[in-house]
């Protein structure tokens, strides 16, 4: 017994005197560099501008089609209806579209294949475009943006779910301000650009036509390539940080069904309603105009780094609301230069975008994160295309409610009044049959039966004027 006692004190110490040399002879691990480590300021912050350009391609060529539409209506020989139906194809599949982008971020491709992917859409899209351009193929043209409107909205629900996995917290609301204002750049950049772009081309060339309107689209389609890039990169260094910090980001073990959207909260719920009801009321005004897009550019990080300090996403999601209501108070009922009330509204519409979009993160687990903003981007177009239409079909009725009543018609009369009026038209209609069935009568008793008849009313008629005549001499 004593020598089995000594034989065990003897291999616990050997064990211990193991522990202390692998523990001596291991080397210390160096720390990373701050632009290397995935926990530091520095690196976070090469993330957050990649994420920004990631979104810049697809915004910039989205209004390539504004930016040019009277080059493309000329080289083209397109009306105003068929040069619209390119933002069309873009926009009707993206009510579907975006909400199944957002599934398969979440539970086919994963987040990094995923912008990989929407990223080659967009690419693909605008290639097509700018083919169907150089080949004078209209059709062509509209299959590039379908394509391009596949991976561009999708796209943006992947950028929003890569923000809230590196930066759910503190800086959230900023980064959803940065990543706003890098699209708003986007597409200002391209609405001033994109027709000198054109006029140089041109130069070049010598002459205008569908050649050179191709040939621009290529140009601004590099964009689209540059965001691709900006894709693969982060893809790696999202992959790199997930081996580095020892978990595997936007997975949470749970599967997400499309069974799920029937269990979102009521909260999700009423973010979609204010999102939806809030764009459909500023997003005309961006049409008629860029300065919202100017305004929103520059304040868009301000705001984000403001909520991000103070909370209360709610309170400012509310101020942003009355200030865009302010502001359409005066377009509607002062005579104020129109400036003003567009700067409010530009304000206004950043305040909204940093504090709204971000809260879903808060109220949504992080396994649902894509399929919760792809239905919001969904709804968001089926809203925008709805009440377009609506507004349109409110805007003829209007119209013709006074033409009809500057003419006197009937189109608004009550079924009362109808009833009656039709009832006067009957009575009307019987009494004039009723004269001119007499006045039939009367004629057929004034018209002569033969020749005899005639002579005698004409002696007669002659006899009658003669007695006249003398009892006016006599």
């Amino acid at each position: 017994m004593a020598a089995m006692e000594e034989e065990e004190e003897e291999k616990a110490l050997l064990e211990e005197e193991d522990s202390l040399t692998e523990g001596t002879e291991r080397p210390a691990e160096k720390p990373m560099a701050a632009f290397c480590d995935p926990q530091r300021l520095a690196h976070r912050l090469l993330a957050l501008a990649l994420m920004c350009f990631l979104g810049f391609g697809s915004y910039f060529c989205y209004d390539n089609p504004a930016a040019l539409q009277t080059q493309i209506q000329r080289d083209m020989k397109v009306n105003t209806a068929q040069f619209m139906a390119l933002y069309a194809w873009y926009s009707w599949p993206n009510v579907i579209l975006c909400f199944f982008g957002g599934f398969l971020i979440d539970r086919v491709f994963g987040i990094r294949w995923g912008t990989i992917i929407f990223s080659c859409f967009v690419c693909i899209g605008q290639v097509v475009f700018a083919v169907g351009a150089i080949s004078n193929a209209f059709w062509l043209m509209e299959a590039g943006r379908f394509v391009f409107g596949i991976g561009g909205e999708s796209l943006a629900v992947a950028q929003n779910t890569y923000a809230v996995s590196w930066f759910k917290g503190k800086e959230l609301n900023l980064v959803f301000g940065l990543q706003l204002s890098m699209a708003r750049i986007g597409s200002t950049v391209n609405m001033n650009i994109m027709g000198w772009v054109y006029s140089r081309v041109q130069d070049l060339l010598g002459s205008t036509g569908h050649t050179t309107l191709g040939i621009a689209l290529f140009i601004g389609g590099v964009t689209c390539i540059f965001s691709l890039v900006c894709a693969l990169i982060l893809a790696y260094l999202d992959k790199r940080a997930e081996k580095i910090l020892c978990k595997e980001q936007g997975k949470t073990g749970e599967v997400i069904k499309l069974t799920d959207v029937k269990d979102f909260s009521l909260s999700l719920w009423l973010i979609f309603i204010i999102c939806v009801c809030y764009y459909v009321a500023v997003f005309p005004f961006i049409g008629l105009g860029n300065i919202v897009y100017v305004i929103s550019a520059p304040m868009s990080p301000v705001f984000g780094f403001l909520v991000d300090k103070v909370g209360k996403n709610i309170t400012w999601v509310i101020c942003a609301v009355v200030t865009t209501l302010a502001s359409h108070i005066m377009l509607a009922f002062t005579f104020w230069n129109p400036w003003v009330a567009m700067c409010l509204l530009g304000v206004a519409y950043s305040l909204l975008a940093c504090a709204l979009w971000p809260m879903v993160a808060f109220v949504v687990p992080e396994h649902q994160l894509g399929t919760a903003y792809g239905f919001m981007q969904s709804i968001q177009n089926l809203g925008l295309a709805i009440i377009a239409i609506a507004a349109v079909s409110l805007i003829a009725v209007v119209m013709l409610y006074f033409v009809d009543y500057l003419r006197g018609g009937d189109l608004n009369w009550s079924a009362k009044k109808r009833e009656k009026l039709q009832r006067q038209a009957v009575a009307e209609a019987k009494r004039r049959e009723k004269i001119r069935r007499q006045n039939e009568d009367d004629l057929a008793k004034l018209q002569p039966k033969n020749d005899f008849s005639l002579r005698n009313s004409c002696l007669t008629t002659v006899f009658v004027t003669y007695l006249h005549w003398l009892t006016e001499v006599c």
